[in-house]
């Protein structure tokens, strides 16, 4: 089948090899290698002998996902304190399309408190997760990228189904409702403000932080609205004190986020989740391995 030259016809589909692999990885440096490693196949390949290049594309880099995240497993249970998916600034993934009920099905796949469900399935449930619920491949196709029947595809994606929808937390999805209370929530821990800060979380909130034991943070989840809040005013007090600090907003993994630079440079991302028009859940990420995907 005729195309243009190898790295146009790569370019044209790099977008949503980058979404497949950061889905499957949750790490966007590993994300990255592996859309590096396709390229690199797909410039040595029989091109002429490829009927379909974003197929065949798209199952090199689920293979070498799988490979990946069943090399990297035993370093995550190593892993000092909390593990979290790496933060994505959401416009660098480039895979979200126009119509209205896609963009949604792909933001929803790509948030962090979806990224953390998916660490706990199988890399093959995982695998044929993304490619089935994000991305609308046929289970068929799903099976010759990974050497496995229709039918076997099926029962994995039914099973992984199952196990997503019951760990799935129920999020607001509010964006401008979920800003306004962010942006309130910073004025209340600068300002000091306990009460204000208890009034914008639910009581059940909790606090998940991962710095890789690279940078300050809690090593252990705080749970509880009142502990939440202390953390939060005990930070913007100089707790973990920031050079030259600059906030900014920036829509993270789909969701509105705050991108905390120091000297310019990523220092921390915080990513809350919302329920019911209040704080339930806040993502905190230090680790400055795990910054390279919000890079401004």
């Amino acid at each position: 089948m005729a195309y243009g030259t190898e790295l146009d016809v790569f370019e044209e589909h790099r977008s949503v090899l980058m979404g497949v692999a950061y889905r499957m990885l949750g790490a966007f440096a590993d994300a990255e290698d592996v859309v590096q490693d396709t390229w690199l196949r797909w410039s040595a390949a029989d091109r002429d002998q490829v009927r379909d290049a974003r197929g065949y594309l798209v199952r090199i880099t689920t293979r070498l996902s799988l490979d990946r995240l069943r090399q990297t497993q035993a370093r995550r249970e190593a892993y000092v304190g909390s593990w979290l998916p790496e933060p994505l600034a959401t416009d660098l993934l480039g895979d979200t399309p126009p119509d209205g009920s896609e963009r949604a099905l792909l933001a929803e796949s790509v948030t962090l408190a979806m990224l953390v469900v998916m660490e706990s399935l199988s890399p093959l449930e995982r695998a044929v997760f993304v490619l089935r619920e994000a991305f609308g491949f046929p289970h068929a196709e799903i099976g010759a990228m990974l050497d496995r029947s229709e039918e076997a595809v099926r029962q994995l994606a039914g099973r992984a189904r199952r196990h997503v929808t019951q760990r799935k937390p129920r999020y607001d999805v509010d964006t401008a409702a979920q800003r306004d209370i962010t942006e309130r929530f910073l004025q209340a821990a600068a300002g000091g403000d306990l009460e204000g800060l208890m009034a914008l979380l639910a009581p059940d909130v909790d606090v998940i932080s991962d710095a890789g034991g690279k940078a300050k943070a809690p090593r252990r989840v705080i749970e509880g609205a009142d502990k939440t809040a202390r953390v939060f005013i005990g930070t913007s007090g100089g707790r973990y004190e920031v050079p030259e600090p600059e906030l900014v907003f920036r829509e993270i993994n789909g969701q509105p986020g705050l991108l905390l630079l120091s000297k310019g440079e990523p220092d921390t991302v915080m990513v809350p989740q919302f329920r019911d028009g209040l704080i339930a859940r806040v993502y905190l990420i230090r680790n400055p391995d795990k910054l390279r995907g919000v890079r401004t």
